[in-house]
């Protein structure tokens, strides 16, 4: 592609590669008033970022599990346990079709699997650690996913 010529106002040369970044130049050169309301990306015409906006739903599952407490704090995943299964506490390897519960409370990370629609849970072996950023949750969870999902065997 060809160089574009950057102006300032009047139409004289404006600082090499140095646009201007508040729209007076545009403004002074009689481009009209400041356009107002949302453009793309997000952001309004004016460069200021919009208000949040509920996307429920986009992204990771953050459906709670029967039994599990409700709110942000938990993802779900339907997984396929790989050779061997998926060692839990309570009743030693489960197999086949399971549900993986991520969940965040009181500063710890638990990771949790049932049968798929069934009622009980039961804790991952060595599937709990602290986690001080419930931000984090969903990076904790999509790698439990990445470990213990292998439809493939």
């Amino acid at each position: 592609m060809g160089e574009q010529a950057v102006t300032g106002a009047g139409g004289t040369p404006a600082p090499e590669k140095t646009p201007d970044a508040t729209g007076d130049d545009a403004a002074a050169a009689g481009a009209g008033p400041t356009p107002t309301g949302p453009a793309s990306a997000g952001m309004t015409a004016d460069g200021q970022q919009a208000a949040p906006a509920d996307v429920s739903g986009a992204g990771m599952s953050a459906d709670a599990a029967p039994g599990a407490p409700a709110g942000p704090a938990n993802r779900t995943a339907d997984i396929t346990a790989g050779p061997g299964g998926v060692m839990t506490d309570e009743v030693g390897v489960v197999t086949g079709e399971l549900t993986l519960r991520t969940e965040h409370a009181d500063g710890r990370v638990t990771l949790r699997v049932q049968y798929k629609d069934a009622d009980e849970w039961y804790a991952v072996t060595g599937g709990s650690a602290p986690l001080a950023d419930p931000a984090a949750l969903d990076a904790v969870h999509t790698v439990a996913v990445g470990l213990l999902n292998r439809p493939e065997g």
